[in-house]
């Protein structure tokens, strides 16, 4: 098995460990006629109805794996899922949308998830299954404005370079389900929300802009965010209309912590990065690797990020062979006019680090691959991409200039040359990015 082999498997357990089979179990179960869930016990014969509701890249696997525990229990289902995400189901209704830039399918889908939740009573159940995805799947459009709008806006924020944390900020306040809204269309009804993290630090309030969360921020906060990064004079004026009447109070802000919606709500995060980290690191270990690093808290520009590791793998020093594993989310400013994702601009600028002159002098060599859990990296096919001797040696053979790819944030179509990119097609699952440095 080639080291480029060994790395893939590697970024194939942890994805296999966030699977919604693997985690949804041990939170929702059957026994003895008595629903589990969570900490909660219910008597199935006082159950009137369970409602399951949804959305994210996950969403279509996660309910896959409800019905196949409640079966006929399910009442009625809709979940929402990216475009070619969607898997057979027997009860529940699975619909597609577009992700990350939101589309006509994704406001039918939320407009029939609202009705749906509007048929619910104070002795049903929602279930509500999340994953990362939802704040582009669930989508409704702020008064005043068009799809148009909010699209130009959703697209300017993802080639901006703002976090997640902040991006779901805005996103919260263009819409009147995010950030715990949607619990007022069957407000009297326990609620229950299974979620598979995809944000840096877990924060339940950011995850799919935080639906069934309370919500701390406010319009204010957006409009900073905004202005941080020189955005808000770009924006259609019918979004900054709306913010701006956020601000005066003219629109009612999200609910927060007090707000009597979530006395029968209950949050749980049942997947993240960790668990694919903890997976990765165990199968590494089976591989024979020394596992140095094993840290979740991966952020910042994605191309500084591959630079700064490869360099630290530079100046390793220790047991060999190593494997040093990673997750998080990195960030990218879109300023070329390429294609790409943030771990193909990762691993395009560890190629860039990998071939400088000062390497070919290292007795060890690098392996470095970034691939997103969720099968998709930006806009494109990939899932990231592996970088090693094969397509450095490659790029320098047929004169590749892999820094005028990497400013023109055009990473897919060099990897696509060198054969380097990683193809998973949809995964079901969505716990942010995992690196994996193999060092021999």
């Amino acid at each position: 098995m080639t080291t480029r082999e060994k790395a893939s498997q590697i970024f194939n357990a942890a994805v296999a460990a966030v699977q919604p089979a693997q985690l949804i179990p041990a939170h929702l179960f059957i026994k003895n006629n008595v629903l589990h869930i969570f900490d909660r016990q219910f008597l199935i014969k006082e159950l009137e109805n369970i409602y399951v509701i949804g959305a994210g890249k996950a969403s279509a696997a996660m309910a896959k794996t409800v019905e196949e525990i409640l079966g006929g229990l399910i009442t009625e289902g809709k979940i929402v899922t990216k475009y070619e995400h969607s898997i057979p189901l027997q009860k529940i209704i699975c619909l597609e949308a577009a992700h990350p830039v939101p589309d006509e399918n994704g406001i039918a889908a939320t407009i029939q998830t609202v009705q749906l939740l509007q048929r619910a009573g104070e002795n049903d159940l929602v279930i509500c299954l999340l994953s990362g995805g939802a704040s582009s799947l669930w989508i409704d459009i702020p008064e005043g404005a068009s799809l148009n709008d909010l699209q130009f806006t959703y697209e300017l924020l993802l080639k901006s370079g703002v976090t997640i944390e902040e991006m779901n900020t805005i996103r919260k306040h263009l819409s009147a389900i995010k950030g715990g809204q949607i619990l007022q269309y069957a407000p009297n009804t326990n609620w229950f929300s299974l979620i598979i993290s995809d944000v840096p630090g877990d924060d339940i309030s950011v995850i799919a802009s935080g639906p069934t969360v309370a919500d701390i921020t406010t319009f204010d906060d957006v409009k900073t965010i905004l202005n941080m990064y020189n955005l808000f004079n770009q924006l259609p004026a019918t979004i900054c209309q709306h913010i701006n009447a956020g601000i005066k109070a003219m629109i009612k802000d999200t609910p927060k912590s007090d707000d009597p919606v979530f006395k029968k709500v209950y949050n749980k995060i049942i997947g993240n990065n960790a668990v694919a980290l903890k997976a990765a690191t165990d199968y590494a270990k089976q591989l024979n690797y020394a596992v140095v690093v094993a840290d979740n808290t991966l952020h910042g520009d994605a191309a500084k990020v591959g630079r700064e590791l490869v360099q630290q793998c530079k100046k390793y020093t220790g047991t060999l062979p190593a494997c040093w594993l990673l997750g998080g989310e990195t960030t990218v400013k879109v300023i070329g006019k390429g294609k790409g994702g943030r771990n193909q601009q990762m691993a395009l600028s560890a190629l860039l680090e990998l071939s400088l002159d000062e390497y070919n002098g290292m007795v060890h060599t690098i392996t470095f691959l970034s691939a997103g859990t969720d099968g998709t990296d930006g806009p494109t096919d990939a899932a990231g991409a592996i970088v090693d001797d094969q397509n450095i040696s490659f790029a320098k053979e047929n004169n590749l200039d892999a820094a005028i790819y990497l400013a023109n944030n055009d990473a897919y179509h060099f990897f696509l040359q060198t054969g380097s990119l990683i193809k998973t097609g949809a995964t079901q699952t969505n716990v942010m990015d995992v690196v994996v440095v193999i060092i021999e």
